[in-house]
């Protein structure tokens, strides 16, 4: 009797884990619901005859996507979802793929090739699917990793928000900015992504690439809200671009507690707080030092649009002492030691002396950097406020760039774009504009003051000379009395330069009202003058703004958002997957680690009620070890695929080395 033969080795077998991890989550079930189709549920058009089970039509969708069937759409969905797993990273992709992992994970017999799957992302983002899909993402993700009931003293969870930028590189301007992993401005697309307080990805949005955090995060809150309920986000953990006024008022009006840290140009020491405390200790070094201290204060947050009503925060006050900063020189003393003596050109007085010997220069004043963390609720412990935002590194920034990026992230998916205004020139053209209105209002009022001025001057001088020269004439006929009564000539001389004196006093005062009505007359003429050489100005620089402005286009980013959700989703299965099925000490293992255990090779055996997978082992032996407690779990779990039949793990018993299978006599190595 012939042997069965044995089933052929698969690539990506281990990824039937995530499979089943997505059908025992709930995701599956959810991202199918949500994708804006009629084809799931048949019901008779209007005024078809009965019998008719054709699919109703959504007006919204297109043709392919509503005659679809439940089958075919849920294998499309896996395709877009798994392409990651498989090491892919677009629809295009599948062009050259020519692996069997992708097709066993989806179902098929074969793998999609690329025509298929991107025609179906371009019909979802045709429709609403990219805004029903990160709805039911961020339901998903809520639901998952919901923390358990906790007592009603314990502490609100915490959550991470932060915005990433990639760049997209065109031939055309697109919305730019700051690529913070190249340090470069580039076009580019604006992702907000929150976290929990344990890491995992919640929900990412997608915007123009010129978007600020504090405008897009209404929205993505607004999103959060919907699908979390009962949960309600009351501590939020933002960057300083988060830090404007009006903003965190709002949201403190919303109930929610923000916590952020102050740009560098907000303060200028220990001088910019108060009610500072005691410094006490924060962070120790492996030899006992301390490294951070921290201590309490407060800051009132200035308000544009309420200068009268500022924004009150609590501060931890941080002082790194392994970041040293330029400290202000301190007030010169007299001390007589050769550095704080008289100097000539930065050298002693005594350095032409035959024994002078150079001494090293003194070493420049430093003190510890100081980070001020800030929150708006009314009180808080430093020590744990500030603990609490250093979190954001490794509960957010370390699961972007370990698993999000990995994964994905930064693929750009759909590259449609619609001319918009240009929002830079725009920016540019409303701040002249604005400066063009102004100089056109000040320079016919600066010369108005000025001809009132000289009006004013040329009334001042005709009357102070025409009181002078009536004075004057007073004088001179008092000295002629005084000459005609005899008085004696000194005399007389002494009491006419008494009088004088008292003129010149009085006359002193009137010419200098002249002389200020004068200069106030060439000074406002002069402002006239700037406000209308300024205008030309700003007229020849919106000429020139206007000549040399670019079209700017807007990316159409309904496909990219389809992408994300994807990727933010295999990336919460990857780690709900690690928590249940692996050994603790994978419980900070990223993609990189995990990704050699999903793509595995093996044989895979269908049953009716089961689904065994045997595992080729890795040429590691800690490895299989992990691997051997893996299909234990699994074993103890039993997940089931989305067909309903168990999933088993194994570990296959055969040697990859091909020395195993020669005879004994041949294995001998010199």
């Amino acid at each position: 009797m012939v042997p069965a033969p044995e089933p052929p080795w698969q690539e990506g077998a281990g990824g039937l884990l995530l499979l089943a991890a997505a059908h025992q989550t709930g995701l599956l079930p959810a991202l199918e619901a949500a994708i804006p189709s009629g084809a799931a549920v048949p019901t008779p058009a209007a005024g078809a005859p009965a019998g008719d089970s054709s699919p109703a039509r959504s007006p919204s969708s297109p043709p392919r996507l509503a005659q679809a069937t439940p089958a075919s759409l849920r294998m499309l969905l896996l395709t877009l979802l798994f392409l990651a797993v498989v090491g892919l990273r677009r629809p295009w992709d599948l062009r050259g793929y020519s692996g069997d992992g992708l097709a066993l994970l989806t179902g098929r017999r074969r793998a999609y090739g690329a025509r298929h799957p991107e025609r179906f992302l371009a019909e979802l983002a045709a429709t609403d699917g990219a805004e029903r899909l990160t709805a039911a993402l961020a339901a998903w993700t809520a639901a998952v990793w919901r923390p358990p009931t906790q007592p009603a003293e314990a502490p609100a969870p915490i959550y991470y928000l932060d915005g990433h930028r990639k760049a997209v590189y065109s031939e055309v301007l697109l919305p730019r900015g700051l690529i913070g992993r190249t340090g470069k401005v580039l076009g580019c697309r604006a992702l907000l992504l929150l976290h929990d307080q344990h890491g995992h990805p919640l929900v990412a949005t997608t915007h123009r690439g010129d978007l600020h955090l504090t405008a897009g995060v209404p929205t993505l809150l607004h999103t959060h809200a919907q699908a979390a309920a009962p949960t309600h986000l009351t501590r939020l953990v933002v960057d300083r671009e988060g830090l404007a006024a009006e903003f965190l008022a709002t949201l403190v009006a919303r109930g929610v507690t923000v916590i952020t840290v102050l740009r560098a140009d907000q303060y200028t020491g220990l001088a910019s707080f108060t009610d500072i405390g005691a410094f006490v200790p924060l962070q120790h070094d492996r030899d006992g030092r301390v490294v951070r201290e921290v201590a309490p204060a407060r800051y009132l947050l200035s308000r544009p649009e309420h200068l009268d009503a500022p924004l009150p925060l609590c501060v931890a006050l941080v002082r790194d002492h392994r970041r040293q900063m330029p400290a202000p020189s301190p007030a010169d003393d007299l001390a007589d030691d050769e550095d704080t003596a008289p100097t000539w050109h930065g050298l002693p007085l005594s350095w032409t002396d035959p024994d002078w010997a150079a001494t090293p220069l003194p070493a420049p004043a430093t003190q510890p950097k100081l980070i001020p963390i800030v929150t708006t609720a009314l009180a808080a412990d430093p020590v744990a406020l500030a603990r609490t935002y250093t979190r954001r590194w490794p509960a957010q920034e370390n699961i972007i760039k370990d698993w999000l990026l990995p994964l994905g992230l930064d693929t750009n998916h759909g590259f449609a774009k619609a001319p918009v205004v240009n929002s830079e020139v725009a920016k540019k053209r409303e701040h002249l504009e604005q400066r063009l209105a102004r100089l056109r209002r000040w320079a016919p009022a600066a010369l108005s003051r000025a001809r009132r001025a000289s009006m004013r001057s040329d009334r001042l001088w005709e009357a102070t000379k025409a009181h002078g020269t009536a004075l004057y004439r007073e004088l001179n006929a008092y000295q002629d009395d005084l000459a005609d009564q005899g008085v004696e000539y000194y005399t007389r001389r002494a009491q006419v330069r008494e009088r004088k004196a008292v003129i010149d006093e009085a006359l002193q005062q009137e010419w200098a009202a002249y002389h200020r009505a004068s200069r106030t007359s060439d000074q406002e003429y002069a402002k006239a003058e700037r406000y209308s050489q300024e205008q030309r100005q700003v007229l020849r620089a919106l000429e020139d703004l206007a000549a040399g402005e670019r079209q700017m286009y807007e990316l159409d980013d309904r496909k990219d958002q389809v992408m994300t959700v994807c990727t933010v989703a295999v990336a919460n299965l990857g780690m709900w997957v690690r928590d249940q099925y692996f050994p603790p000490d994978y419980a900070h293992a990223t993609w990189h680690r995990l990704a050699p255990f999903f793509r595995l090779p093996g044989r895979v055996s269908a049953a009716p009620e089961e689904v065994r997978v045997d595992l080729r082992p890795f040429n590691d032996r800690g490895l299989n070890r992990d691997l051997a407690e893996v299909c234990a779990r699994v074993a103890a779990a039993q997940p089931q695929l989305p067909d309903g039949r168990r999933l088993v793990f194994t570990v296959s018993g055969a040697s990859a080395h091909p020395l195993a299978t020669l005879p004994a006599q041949h294995q001998h190595v010199a």
